[in-house]
């Protein structure tokens, strides 16, 4: 077994309450980037829960979000973070005076309370989202 001589890309995705989107994109980079990437999620106003239709979404693509919990920027050293992702634009990320990564800006709207179809649809667009930012990095072994 051959080990990484680089430590993992740190990526922060920023939403609302930490429960839908930012979600899907943390079990999504830490399941394409396979232990290149090291993703986490927070939210500005956590709902303290992953909605349910997020996790039914994710498991119809086969991706846990085991060890995932719906938590805060407070909760997060974002300094340490090489990219921060906010998911839409109702989400101003915060980054710290003198940060040294890249803010990245997405526009995937939120669809808490708005059925399971919009979670699906929420669930690809962060998909196709999340492989092409792990490109742009140039994570190896990233699908296509």
């Amino acid at each position: 077994m051959t080990q990484s001589i680089n430590p993992p890309v740190k990526i922060l995705f920023v939403c609302i309450g930490n429960a839908c989107r930012s979600q899907m994109a943390e079990a999504w980079a830490n399941h394409f980037g396979k232990g290149r990437v090291q993703a986490s999620s927070a939210g500005l106003f956590p709902l303290g829960s992953i909605a349910e239709d997020t996790y039914m979404v994710m498991r119809e693509k086969g991706i846990p979000l085991d060890g995932q919990w719906s938590k805060s920027l407070r909760d997060v050293v974002v300094a340490e973070m090489d990219v921060v992702v906010g998911m839409g634009c109702e989400v101003d990320c915060p980054v710290p005076v003198g940060f040294k990564g890249r803010v990245v800006d997405w526009e995937i709207p939120d669809p808490f309370g708005r059925g399971t179809e919009s979670f699906r649809n929420v669930r690809d667009m962060v998909e196709r989202q999340v492989l092409g930012l792990l490109a742009d990095l140039s994570v190896p072994d990233v699908p296509a």
